[in-house]
Formats: structure tokens, C-alpha cells, sequence
């Protein structure tokens, strides 16, 4: 069984610099693809951005792109998602995700899922 804890959101203003981090048990960990998802108040869970566990091959959402950096550290099981320039429209719960289908822009193409941290960015 895997289990994602997230941990490091916090309350920030709009400008400041964020590092989430994502601690996953389990030894499949290492051979996993990972990804962040977020989710704000009355609205659908969304894709933030994802990385492979082959060549660290990452992808980001339209919106975070360019201010959004994915990592990971397979020897801490622990994957990161590093964000500066926060926006007030980041403001949301972020999730960590194991990634079991095919496609990594979906939700639903993850089997595994952490319980959420809050970032608020205030304006």
C-alpha cells in the first residue's frame, strides 16, 4: 500500500515563494510516476504538474507554468513542488498523487492520493 503525506503550505502573500513536499511509503514509490493536483472551493480538482520516475521528465499546467517547478529525491521517497510568484489564484488545497493510468492530465488516472495541504495567497 502506498501512502502520500504532503506537507509545507501555509498562508503567504501574493509574490512569495512556496516548497511542498510529498513523503510516499511503500516500496513502489521509486518506480512511480508522481504529480500535484489542487483543488479550490467550488471547484474541480485540477492538474498541477507531474514527473516521471524513469528520466525525471516533468509537465505543468498551462497556468503554473514558468512559475512552478516539480522535483523529486527517489532515495527520500519524497517528491516536491516548488512554486514562486504565487497568485492569489493558487489559493487551493494540494493534493499528491501516485500515477496508475494513462494519461497524467486526469485525476481519475491516479490511484493514490494524500490527504492535502492548504496554500492561501493572500493579494
Amino acid at each position: 500500500q502506498v501512502q502520500l503525506v504532503e506537507s509545507g503550505g501555509g498562508l503567504v502573500q501574493a509574490g512569495d515563494s512556496l516548497r511542498l513536499s510529498c513523503v510516499a511509503s511503500g516500496r513502489i514509490f521509486s518506480r512511480r510516476n508522481l504529480g500535484w493536483f489542487r483543488q479550490a472551493p467550488g471547484k474541480d480538482r485540477e492538474f498541477v504538474a507531474a514527473i516521471t520516475w524513469s528520466d525525471y521528465s516533468s509537465y505543468y499546467a498551462e497556468s503554473v507554468k514558468g512559475r512552478f517547478t516539480i522535483s523529486r529525491d527517489n532515495a527520500k521517497n519524497t517528491v516536491y513542488l516548488t512554486m514562486n510568484s504565487l497568485k492569489p489564484e493558487d489559493t487551493a488545497v494540494y493534493y499528491c498523487a501516485g500515477f496508475t493510468g494513462s494519461d497524467y492530465y486526469t485525476p481519475s488516472d491516479y490511484g493514490y492520493w494524500g490527504q492535502g495541504t492548504q496554500v492561501t495567497v493572500s493579494s
